[in-house]
């Protein structure tokens, strides 16, 4: 027999906010992010992301309102292992047939230039780093410049500085005017963002802005 993992959860974020989510192992925070990425469906209620409810669409209207409108980092990275660095970076414009080809590749290029790769583009997800293949994963979420973008832990695998550098790049299309949203157990990591969610047992627990953003 199942059981829910999220229960009576009301949940607001706004466009352009930082949101971090905590919470120990099964407690919903990994559900939180697919549902706002389309990935998993409510049993009940409804899931209304940039205007768009999202519990009413087909699978197939699913794919197109995702690959316009969210770009999700995951904790593994997910690289194709036999695309190059900027291949993988280029993949969600190939499959949304954004522009040309050449131009897709300049897009993914410019892309790995601003998270610190722009040597690295010909390079194999196996010939890079933990680090690097994590930032290939952020320029491949950027891609289609969405104005959300989900982490599900996705400092999980790098070392405590290269997790600080991570956020920094987070921080920085945060100031840009990207909503974002991750899942992180590091308190340290999670108090970079401006309003940091916690659950538990499916439930919001806690929900707290940063001085700085509550002084405004």
């Amino acid at each position: 027999m199942g059981f829910p993992a999220l229960s009576g959860v009301n949940l607001t974020i706004e466009a352009g906010e930082m949101v971090a989510i905590i919470g120990p192992s099964g407690s919903g925070k990994t559900t939180i992010i697919n549902l706002i990425a389309g990935i998993d469906r409510p049993t009940a209620g409804t899931v209304t992301v940039n205007g768009s409810r999202l519990d009413q669409m087909t699978e197939e209207q699913l794919a197109v309102w995702r690959g316009r409108t969210v770009g999700i980092v995951f904790q593994f990275f997910q690289l194709m292992p036999t695309l190059t660095a900027v291949e993988n970076a280029t993949l969600p414009l190939d499959l949304a047939r954004l522009g040309p080809a050449r131009e897709r590749r300049a897009v993914a290029s410019r892309h790995l230039a601003a998270v610190g790769l722009a040597d690295r583009g010909d390079r194999l997800p196996l010939e890079l780093s933990g680090g690097e293949q994590q930032r290939v994963a952020i320029a491949r979420a950027m891609a289609c410049e969405p104005p959300i973008l989900l982490g599900d832990e996705p400092t999980g695998n790098l070392d405590t500085g290269m997790a600080q550098e991570m956020l920094k790049l987070l921080k920085q299309q945060n100031g840009a005017g990207t909503t974002v949203v991750y899942v992180t157990h590091d308190p340290g990591l999670a108090a970079r963002a401006s309003r940091v969610i916690s659950v538990r047992d499916g439930l919001i627990v806690d929900d707290r802005r940063s001085q700085e953003r509550a002084a405004r």
